[in-house]
């Protein structure tokens, strides 16, 4: 059957069968087959297909790498953990941002924090004009799901949702740029997720605790890990039952 992740993230990426096959250096018709039929390529190629797409080889090819490999290539996707998201550096998440070329995504309640940043709006409405897709997932202040959380942490019913109104305020003015989207989801948030490009800090979220004093993983993604990518994937998952904010 066809592979329909590997069409879909070459089309993302502007490239064409025959621009891959030059690349690594094969016959377009073999590129062609690894597409419409479902044909695995060589490790040796796969890498750098993986490396072409900016997506993880894992991805691409689920079933091309064993369990036991991928579990071993995932502990080292595993950069630094830290014990609070209050204790990643803010130069971490500055380098971060300023680095990030194709992909920025951000999946949160609230995140007031990134507005530490004074420049966090220009910077975001800067990578989307230079070809980068910038994804912003906010929760919905009408939820249930907020209103609960709110309550599991102690600090009143009303107070997420009084936060995620002022973040989706903040961020309104890059709201019609375009390369930016912004979403809101009452999904139950189990991670924060922080993505940029091929690295991202996700914080795992504790029953009775605030965000900033639950842990953070700062992962950077291996071609062949499935740490990075599960956490990509239920990013996904959650923009796929999301709906554009309203002001």
């Amino acid at each position: 059957m066809p592979n329909e992740r590997l069409r879909d993230a070459l089309l993302r990426n502007g490239l064409t069968p025959e621009q891959v096959a030059k690349a690594i250096g094969v016959d377009p018709k073999t590129v062609e087959r690894w597409i419409t039929k479902g044909r695995t390529p060589y490790k040796k190629h796969r890498h750098s297909i993986a490396a072409l797409a900016h997506e993880s080889e894992n991805y691409l090819w689920p079933d091309a790498v064993q369990p036991e490999k991928a579990a071993e290539i995932s502990g080292s996707e595993i950069i630094k953990v830290y014990p609070h998201r209050h204790a990643v550096p803010r130069d971490t998440w500055t380098h971060l941002l300023d680095k990030a070329v194709h992909e920025v995504e951000i999946l949160v309640y609230v995140g007031m924090f990134l507005t530490e940043d004074r420049g966090i709006l220009r910077k975001l409405e800067d990578k989307a004009n230079s070809g980068a897709r910038v994804r912003l997932l906010f929760g919905d202040p009408n939820s249930a799901a907020i209103t609960r959380r709110s309550v599991e942490e102690n600090i009143g019913k009303n107070a997420i949702t009084a936060k995620a109104r002022q973040a989706l305020l903040f961020f309104q003015p890059i709201a019609d740029v375009e390369g930016v989207e912004i979403r809101t989801h009452g999904t139950t948030l189990y991670n924060s997720i922080y993505r940029y490009d091929d690295e991202m800090i996700v914080n795992p979220h504790v029953y009775g605790f605030q965000a900033p004093h639950a842990p953070a993983l700062h992962l950077r993604r291996l071609s062949g890990g499935d740490l990075f990518e599960t956490y990509s994937e239920s990013f996904e998952a959650v923009w796929n039952t999301s709906k554009p904010a309203k002001w």
